[in-house]
């Protein structure tokens, strides 16, 4: 058998996708509209004690095209707390114009591939690796997600190469997404018992074009073109309180 890779694990993230009922909103009265826009603002305005107090994040991003309307990631210290914070969202008068698009459950991680401890020590006491397990979300322009596997066909099983192989590969892997640093911000969660895929990825940028650029290089890697398997991708917007109303106008 080979030697697991072993995993830091930080916050659990929820990828919640919603699309709007558009039929729904423009058939509600204004009355009806601004009831579920001031429980939909007063939902979002709890999210930030809950960053300042370093006990999680959150965002909110508009998508681009027909898989979702928006997404809502959080990051939050137990599935207890997701499931609280999902829960609240579908109990606010707003959540009855929404439709359930996908969701996507994870935990942010780090490997021994690329984690290490730094001087030997605990990698927990590592402020540069708490910072990459219990991130705050950035507010960049852009996002996008997608799951992914590693293969497990016979010719090409990832999980039949030794430690030292997959080491090496993950490293050539790395230095492909260094060469971006300042552009992209990456964000791996493991979902291996979790969910559907094993990785989701969440990459933001200033420049949506990044995440082409990224993505498109990867595909050359050998990580990428013999043991990568990828879900659907979806990228979007920024949205703010503000921006959110402004798109939600009649």
């Amino acid at each position: 058998m080979n030697e697991a890779a072993l995993t830091l694990e930080g916050w659990y993230a929820l990828h919640d996708f919603r699309s709007l009922n558009w039929t729904a909103w423009t058939a509600a009265d204004d009355e009806e509209r601004a009831v579920a826009m001031d429980e939909l603002n007063a939902f979002i305005q709890e999210w930030g004690p809950v960053e300042e107090a370093k006990e999680g994040s959150s965002t909110m991003y508009s998508i681009v095209g027909q898989k979702a309307d928006f997404v809502m990631m959080h990051l939050r210290e137990s599935l207890e707390e997701l499931n609280k914070l999902e829960t609240a969202f579908n109990k606010t008068a707003f959540a009855r114009f929404t439709l359930k698009a996908y969701s996507y459950v994870s935990i942010v991680e780090l490997s021994n591939y690329a984690a290490g401890g730094g001087d030997g020590g605990d990698p927990m006491q590592n402020p540069h690796v708490i910072a990459r397990l219990k991130p705050v979300l950035p507010k960049a322009n852009h996002i996008c997600f997608y799951p992914m596997n590693k293969k497990r066909e016979l010719a090409d099983n990832w999980y039949m190469l030794d430690m030292a192989k997959r080491r090496e590969l993950m490293h050539s892997h790395g230095l492909i997404g260094r060469g971006y640093a300042g552009k992209v911000k990456q964000i791996i969660s493991g979902s291996v018992g979790l969910d559907d895929w094993e990785w989701g990825v969440t990459l933001f940028a200033e420049d949506a074009l990044q995440f082409k650029k990224l993505v498109y290089e990867m595909r050359f890697d050998e990580v990428s073109a013999r043991y990568g398997e990828f879900g659907s991708f979806y990228v979007g917007n920024l949205l703010t309180p503000e921006s959110f109303e402004e798109m939600l106008k009649l």
